[in-house]
């Protein structure tokens, strides 16, 4: 018996939505502050970017030592990529229920291409994605979205076809700048009740009740 999709496009965020990058950049964030900066900062400063391009984080710790930042966060990071990156369980098997339901399945990220290649290299997913869009590929970035719009123009697919999965509250305005559904997941950096804030009506709070939202039915 084969899923019936609710969208025949599904679009996913990918730190924090697919792959448990959150400490990884948490502690990449910690170490550039305070080897830069000299001082600590708490743990919801460190993450209350997550989601948009990482420069543009760096600009809210310093804007003065923000490119310095910049690059000590990402020596530390692609170092400590393997140690510290993680999957979640049960998104291997929302993916694979997806792809056999015959979704066309997207990556839309603010993360560098090199760091994108790097974090599937260390945690592979089992599906091939018919899109990945990193932040390399478009001028703007979430919470705009060109992203997502360029996603949809490599799929050939219009905006009421897709819905656009993330954790965090850029996520949830880019999916609403570009005319796309979204779906909230609660493992990630936000709080369902901030996405809820920024318009997301729905939050799944497990990978399982997540597929239930996109690919409820049977046929």
């Amino acid at each position: 018996m084969r899923l019936a999709l609710r969208w025949p496009v599904v679009l996913f965020d990918l730190d924090g939505t697919l792959l448990d990058t959150i400490p990884l950049i948490r502690e990449s964030h910690r170490h550039a502050v305070r080897t830069v900066l000299g001082h600590d900062l708490p743990d919801d400063v460190l993450e209350s970017g997550i989601g948009t391009p990482l420069l543009e984080q760096m600009q809210i710790f310093s804007p003065e030592h923000a490119q310095e930042l910049f690059d000590t966060y990402r020596t530390w990071n692609h170092a400590n990529t393997a140690r510290l990156l993680a999957g979640f369980d049960g998104i291997d098997e929302v993916l694979l229920a997806l792809e056999g339901a015959g979704a066309r399945l997207g990556v839309v990220t603010s993360k560098m291409r090199d760091a994108v290649d790097l974090a599937f290299r260390v945690r592979p997913l089992p599906v091939v994605f018919d899109a990945v869009v990193t932040y390399d590929d478009t001028a703007t970035h979430k919470p705009g979205p060109e992203p997502i719009r360029h996603a949809l123009e490599l799929v050939g697919a219009a905006p009421e076809d897709a819905v656009y999965v993330g954790d965090a509250t850029a996520d949830a305005r880019a999916a609403a700048a570009a005319g796309v559904a979204f779906v909230g997941v609660a493992w990630g950096v936000a709080e369902p009740a901030a996405l809820a804030e920024v318009g997301a009506g729905v939050v799944a709070r497990t990978p399982a009740e997540l597929l239930e939202l996109l690919a409820g039915g049977a046929r």
